[in-house]
């Protein structure tokens, strides 16, 4: 499955942000997708997950009440709307996907393919 992101940008605290994830390639495999991000020296982070059959979520409690993830299935697209965003929130931003169950959904290293990234800068 490839992956491309979009929607990254410098914003201020408090603003809002939507970013998007296109799917396209074998996407009939696809179990779950999430978003990640990772800032410079830190680990990949994980934000959260939907599960594409019936929609089930998951999410970080870093981001819970302030991110949502998304989707739109007739075109395999992945959201993620921030909301009250805040200068620890810069970072670049991932989403990725994979085919496998919905053990250890958290781990980066389950996922069977990435995205690019796309930057998302916050200013205080």
């Amino acid at each position: 499955v490839i992956l491309v992101e979009s929607g990254g940008g410098v914003v201020q605290a408090g603003d809002s942000l939507p970013l998007s994830c296109i799917a396209s390639g074998d996407t009939s495999k696809m179990y779950s997708a999430a978003w990640f991000r990772q800032a410079p020296g830190k680990e990949r982070e994980f934000l959260a997950v939907k599960r594409w059959s019936d929609g089930v979520v998951r999410y970080s409690d870093s981001i819970r009440g302030r991110f949502s993830i998304s989707r739109d299935g007739p075109s395999n697209t992945i959201f993620l709307q921030m909301n009250n965003v805040k200068p620890e929130d810069t970072a670049t931003y991932y989403c990725a996907v994979r085919s496998s169950d919905w053990s250890d959904y958290q781990i980066a290293s389950t996922y069977d393919d990435w995205g690019r990234g796309t930057q998302v800068t916050v200013s205080s």
